[in-house]
């Protein structure tokens, strides 16, 4: 032990009184050109394995998450699709914003996210980079002479898994001169005496690149060039797990309330594992050390190893704790966990195998339910007209994904009763129950029109004529009101209400084709140019079939 620490101390003297020249340039352009190839083939990997898997992410994590552990498992798979933590987490708080999963399972989503990942560092650890070309070339080869979709998902991805390691080669032949420069010595040495300036380090370089993967990458890059030591890298990998917590921090900006937990959670779990880690620094290195000897691993091998080992007992140390975090996150962030609740609350099927009638029922109150989301939607899209804010865009379209959800359990639950026996009472009003569900989708896809032409008047700096707005604000309300009414009059069944909605669509025909010719003169007399008018038009196009579908669901009252 003293023999080698004599010739390390003999090492430091030699650098010391050996000038070192580095071309700086070069090492830049190695390391900078060598970090946009390796984020390049991630995102190429990623995007490449996760249309091979049929695009199907969404849902793995919406229907696989009924409890924590599968959560975690869910966690792992799909990180391991799409090679990235971050978007399996952002993926996760836009299910939590959307009400498609609960906080306590979102939790286990995040775990099992940052176990998913560690699968990019152990590819990084099989020394591939001879053969990062041919394999470039057969993924090229496959994008660019194949039609077939799949084929070229695939080539993606490889054409992903050869950029990956030919960046990990630009990297680290760029960072090979770091080992002789006494500064980054120093620096290594500071952060082997002073492991807290390792996590920093980690945390602050990921906060930048957005990837742990990335700096990781780096990491093995420099642990197999000799220029950093093991108890130096290992605080640093710690560092990287809390840095990529950033990207779900920005994605939960200006989200609901448990959205914000989910993000917060994400923080709170790397924080918690670094912290119990970092007092097991000393274990844990001699662990990965012994790893290192017993397995006979390479050098990025072993902080894969590393890397994968702390995330992996990090998660089994907290994951009995899934409840208290939750707790910890509502006290700190407090309020109503969603706005909008994608998923049905009536829809019992234990009433399908009991009663048609009551069945029958449940549907309705859930009908009701997907109206009064559809009026809220349409007075959204009116709010993001006149204020051009995205907070009202962007709730609208939440309430339409909210309606074809809704659309689909509905519909659903409305075939299982079609399988029972039903009076003819029963068959009429199921029947109805069918054509009134469809009629509220559309209204929810013609308000996403309306948001669409919105976005198009803002990004091209349409101006519309205040009298056009005047008028668009008046369709605006005359049609929320008649489909406040059409809901209204469904919910209690009264035939008043259904002939006031039938009188309120026949004013909005007569409206619709009344402004249509009064933008026309507009537009002829050189007052709006030809962009306003087309947006002016499809707007009261799609308002006036909104109160199409509105007298539909009167009518089904009054028949």
């Amino acid at each position: 032990m003293q023999n080698n620490e004599i010739i390390h101390n003999y090492m430091i003297i030699e650098r010391k009184s050996q000038p070192v020249d580095i071309d700086v340039q070069r090492l830049l352009f190695d390391f900078l050109g060598g970090l946009g190839i390796f984020l390049l083939g991630i995102k190429f990997m990623g995007e490449g394995l996760q249309k091979s898997a049929g695009d199907r992410l969404r849902d793995i994590l919406d229907r696989f998450t009924s409890n924590p552990f599968l959560g975690v498992l869910a966690g792992i798979v799909v990180t391991v699709l799409i090679q990235s933590s971050s978007g399996t987490t952002v993926l996760t708080v836009g299910l939590v914003n959307a009400g498609f999963m609960t906080l306590r399972q979102a939790i286990g989503v995040i775990m099992g996210a940052n176990i998913g990942t560690t699968v990019t560092a152990f590819i990084i650890g099989f020394d591939l980079g001879a053969y990062s070309l041919p394999i470039i070339a057969v993924g090229s080869f496959l994008i660019l002479f194949f039609k077939n979709q799949k084929i070229n998902a695939l080539g993606q991805a490889v054409f992903g898994f050869g950029a990956l390691f030919f960046g990990l080669d630009l990297m680290s032949s760029g960072m090979s001169p770091l080992r002789d420069l006494e500064t980054f010595h120093e620096l290594t040495q500071s952060m082997s005496n002073s492991p807290i300036l390792g996590v920093v380090i980690g945390t602050v370089f990921t906060l930048i690149v957005q990837s742990s993967s990335a700096t990781i990458g780096i990491l093995q890059g420099l642990f197999t060039e000799g220029a950093i030591e093991l108890k130096a890298a290992i605080p640093v990998l710690f560092g990287d797990n809390i840095g990529t917590t950033i990207t779900a921090i920005l994605a939960a900006i200006g989200t609901s309330v448990a959205a914000k937990r989910a993000a917060l959670t994400h923080v709170i779990f790397n924080v918690i594992g670094t912290v119990v880690f970092m007092l097991l620094l000393g274990i844990f290195t001699v662990y990965i050390g012994y790893l290192q000897q017993a397995l006979d691993l390479n050098p990025a091998m072993t902080i894969a190893f590393a890397h994968g080992n702390f995330n992996i007992m990090n998660t089994i140390i907290q994951f009995p704790f899934i409840g208290a975090l939750a707790w910890l996150v509502t006290k700190i962030i407090p309020g109503k966990d969603v706005l909008i609740e994608y998923n049905p609350k009536h829809l019992d099927p234990i009433f399908v195998q009991q009663s048609s009638a009551l069945a029958l029922d449940q549907a309705k109150a859930e009908l009701i339910r997907m109206g009064e989301y559809a009026f809220q939607g349409l007075e959204e899209t009116n709010a993001y007209l006149t204020s051009h804010q995205q907070k009202h865009a962007e709730m609208a379209r939440q309430i339409e994904g909210a309606l074809n959800n809704l659309d689909r359990h509905i519909t659903n639950y409305l075939v299982d009763i079609s399988r029972g026996s039903m009076s003819e009472l029963e068959s009429e009003k199921h029947t109805a129950l069918m054509d009134t569900v469809r009629d509220i989708e559309r209204i929810g896809d013609h308000f996403e029109n309306i948001i669409e032409l919105i976005d198009f008047k803002i990004s091209n700096k349409v101006v519309i004529t205040e009298q056009a707005q005047e008028d668009l604000n008046n369709m605006f309300d005359l049609t929320i009101l008649t489909v406040k009414q059409a809901i209204k009059a469904l919910d209690t069944m009264d035939r008043e209400e259904a002939l006031a909605v039938v009188q309120k669509e026949d004013k909005i025909d007569k409206m619709e084709g009344v402004y249509r010719k009064k933008h026309i003169i507009r537009v002829n007399e050189g007052v709006c140019d030809a962009s306003a008018g087309i947006v002016f038009v499809d707007i009261i196009s799609n308002l006036e079939r909104i109160g199409d579908h509105a007298v539909n669901i009167a009518e089904e009252v009054l028949s």
